[in-house]
């Protein structure tokens, strides 16, 4: 099998407890590489195995664009209609300005829970409000719908959680069911996804990760584990939490280049970078409807698309690179791990 030196990097690590998760990388319908290393619970010694689920953190974003780009396709939504028409913010700063294309493409302008662009620590906001509150979708609104908006709707670019919170209502307020149920048949069943869901942490369910992060002490040495269970809500959200197999993960892409999600006109769009980020000397980074693109500095030459993910005690890169046609999975369940 090809890419065989990756293995012989990843072993080592995993054996110093560096690295827990799996790697799955295809061109088209061959399997280049594949590989599971570390345990899927440190405290009864499980192995991680080809078929254990993970926590995707933000690559759960994507799940949540194309299910509401379904709705658009369907004509439930539009994507120039005003959030406030949709969803019900009274009493909130949410300006009746910001639309559904504000939200996925991170240019709305509303503050987010934790801004991570500004360093804030995800966690912290789990100090006075415990995370096991937060179980329905709409349960997350308290922790940002009052803020004052960092800039007026398309008048920037900056990466926001919680704009997906209010793509997640969205879908709700439109379907008349759960954002969780709406992804499960609009996403996963479409995709093939057959082993993905929304798992909670509170209840048995076989095949899913628990999540751990090391213990450092002021030296960063290594001095134990501590489990993620009061990191983050026990149940995923339109921002994160989807748990999924590294073979459900890499059959999301193809699908949806493919056509087999949304519309010809909607698989243009989101496969298409939206909206710029920012510039380096040799590249620049653009936001789309979820998705990530990397190009050459004048954008005219996509070098690959990809969403990463990270919350305490898990972390995943989904990413695509057309050069190689390669579809690369990495899910892991540490905060750093992949």
């Amino acid at each position: 099998m090809p890419f065989t030196g990756l293995d012989a990097w990843l072993r080592p690590r995993a054996a110093d407890e560096l690295f827990s998760g799996v790697v799955l990388i295809r061109r088209g319908d061959t399997t280049v590489f594949s590989g599971a290393y570390g345990w899927a619970s440190r405290r009864w010694a499980v192995p991680v195995s080809p078929d254990t689920r993970f926590d995707t953190a933000s690559i759960t974003k994507l799940f949540t664009s194309v299910a509401a780009l379904h709705l658009v396709d369907q004509g439930r939504l539009g994507l120039d209609t005003p959030i406030t028409e949709v969803v019900d913010l009274t009493g909130t700063t949410i300006s009746p300005a910001v639309t559904l294309r504000h939200l996925p493409t991170h240019t709305s302008g509303i503050a987010d829970d934790a801004d991570e662009e500004a360093g804030e620590d995800y966690t912290a906001l789990w100090v006075d409000r415990p995370c096991y509150s937060i179980i329905q979708t709409r349960d997350l609104l308290p922790q940002f719908a009052h803020n004052p908006p960092i800039f007026d709707p398309g008048g920037g670019c900056r990466y926001c959680n919680v704009g997906y919170v209010l793509v997640g209502l969205a879908i709700e307020a439109v379907t008349g069911t759960s954002y969780w149920d709406d992804v499960r048949g609009a996403v996963f069943g479409r995709a093939g996804m057959t082993a993905s869901g929304f798992y909670d942490r509170r209840e048995p369910a076989p095949d899913v990760a628990e999540g751990w992060d090391p213990v450092l002490d002021d030296a960063g040495n290594r001095t134990g584990w501590t489990q993620n269970i009061f990191g983050c809500p026990p149940i995923g959200a339109p921002d994160g939490g989807a748990q999924v197999t590294v073979d459900d993960l890499v059959r999301f892409g193809p699908a949806v280049r493919a056509g087999r999600l949304l519309s010809a006109e909607l698989t243009e769009q989101f496969l298409t970078p939206q909206v710029l980020h920012h510039q380096r000397e040799d590249r620049a980074v653009w936001c789309g409807f979820g998705l990530e693109f990397v190009t050459d500095r004048n954008g005219r030459r996509v070098r690959n698309h990809h969403k990463d993910g990270g919350s305490p005690g898990v972390s995943g890169i989904l990413r695509y690179c057309p050069a190689g046609q390669l579809d690369v999975a990495v899910l892991s369940n540490s905060g750093r791990g992949a």
